[in-house]
Formats: structure tokens, C-alpha cells, sequence
């Protein structure tokens, strides 16, 4: 095995739940610059924590939404904005859709205005000559 792989700089410390006000005096080697007073006296490197076994739902079986940075809210508008662009895409795609039907009238209509003639081909399909081709 490895030598030196675990830390060796344990030290008590005092994790807080934000949202419950829990705290629990245990060992840890996390860094923190933050200090508490705990119950016996003594003063202690504290530690901030958003969800704990006192706030979870798991545990408290209660549903709360803890939204501590915002992240629903982003999360929402994110979904938001995701729904106006597929919106807006799908409306340009659309509105090209349209635009070459409307092209190829106009270009119809531009053709030479040589006078056309409908031949009927062997097949008995319709096939459309200029005047200048006989």
C-alpha cells in the first residue's frame, strides 16, 4: 500500500445545517476559516452546510425546496429561453419553407415569354417545350 495516502491532520470540528440550524461537533480535515463557540466552552472551526439528516426529506419526510444559489430559478430560465429558440426555429423554418414556394412563382413567371407548347410524349406524360426547341 501506498504510505501517506489518508491525512493525518484530523481535527474537531462543527458542521452547521443552514437551513435548520443543526449542529454536530465531529473529526474532519476540511478546511475552514469560519469559528464557532460550542456548548462546552471551547471554540471550534466551523463548517457550513446546506442539507443535513435534519433538513432532508429523506429523514424529516418532509418535500422543501432548498434554493440556496438561485439554482431553481436558473434552472427555469434556462427551460424558458430552451422553449423560445426551439419556438423561434421552428417559426424560421417555416417561414423558409414558404419563401422558395414563393421563389419558384416568381421565377416561373420571369421565364422568356416565348410562347410554350405541350407535347405528349410517347409515355403519355406531359412534356413542356419552348417554341425555339422545334
Amino acid at each position: 500500500m501506498k504510505k501517506d495516502l489518508h491525512p493525518t491532520d484530523y481535527r474537531l470540528v462543527v458542521f452547521q445545517d443552514t437551513s435548520s440550524d443543526f449542529k454536530i461537533l465531529t473529526k474532519s480535515t476540511a478546511p475552514t476559516d469560519e469559528t464557532i463557540k460550542w456548548e462546552d466552552g471551547n471554540e471550534y472551526p466551523l463548517i457550513k452546510v446546506h442539507i443535513s439528516s435534519a433538513s432532508h426529506p429523506y429523514f424529516t419526510g418532509e418535500e422543501k425546496i432548498v434554493d440556496v444559489e438561485g439554482r431553481v430559478d436558473k434552472f427555469k430560465a434556462r427551460a424558458e429561453a430552451a422553449k423560445k429558440a426551439l419556438e423561434a426555429r421552428k417559426a424560421a423554418a417555416e417561414k423558409a419553407a414558404k419563401q422558395p414556394a414563393k421563389k419558384a412563382k416568381k421565377s416561373e413567371e420571369t421565364k422568356t415569354d416565348a410562347p410554350e407548347e405541350v407535347e405528349k410524349a410517347d409515355s403519355g406524360a406531359e412534356v413542356v417545350a419552348d417554341e425555339s426547341d422545334k
